[in-house]
């Protein structure tokens, strides 16, 4: 298998999607997103209010070494993160469902502009006021009677998607 040698990673061609955890509960599902954010070489993780940091022996479990190929920061309130990523010219989109909400099947990121993408709490989802911040929210349609995924899968899902639109396609 083709693998990006873990010492390069830092000077790759990043894939221009930055996932922002939103007061994450789990550690677990941290160190998960960490491994998504490194197979599809997204820019970054921003880590925000409960959301625990590495070197948490929870999401050093999961990640796999993730934590040193992915570049993270941590940022206490997710309103004033979000804030700055738009600033920085993001698009910034949370993954949640809500009654205007689109479907990933339909998403198609900007190719020219930068994607942050929102994963919220556990239990509470994206909150209210990152919400309101955003350009819309995308979500996954299910089938089943609970109508949610695991945040960890739902951000594979959702990190797949944008990466397939913006980079597989050009990489043949």
């Amino acid at each position: 298998m083709h693998r990006l040698p873990a010492e390069l990673a830092h000077d790759a061609t990043r894939t221009p999607v930055v996932l922002v955890l939103d007061n994450i509960r789990s550690a677990l599902n941290v160190g998960s997103l960490f491994r998504t954010a490194d197979a599809f070489l997204l820019e970054s993780l921003v880590l925000c209010g409960i959301t625990a940091t590495p070197p948490h022996r929870e999401i050093l479990k999961t990640a796999l070494g993730a934590t040193q190929s992915v570049p993270w920061q941590y940022a206490a309130d997710s309103v004033q993160a979000v804030s700055a990523l738009q600033g920085a010219g993001y698009a910034v989109w949370a993954v949640e469902q809500t009654t205007e909400s689109t479907p990933l099947q339909r998403f198609k990121p900007g190719p020219h502009q930068p994607l942050a993408l929102v994963l919220g709490n556990e239990v509470t989802g994206v909150s209210d006021a990152v919400l309101s911040l955003c350009t819309g929210a995308i979500e996954i349609p299910q089938l089943g009677s609970k109508h949610s995924l695991n945040v960890a899968v739902c951000g594979g899902i959702v990190a797949w998607h944008c990466y397939h639109k913006l980079r597989a396609n050009a990489l043949g």
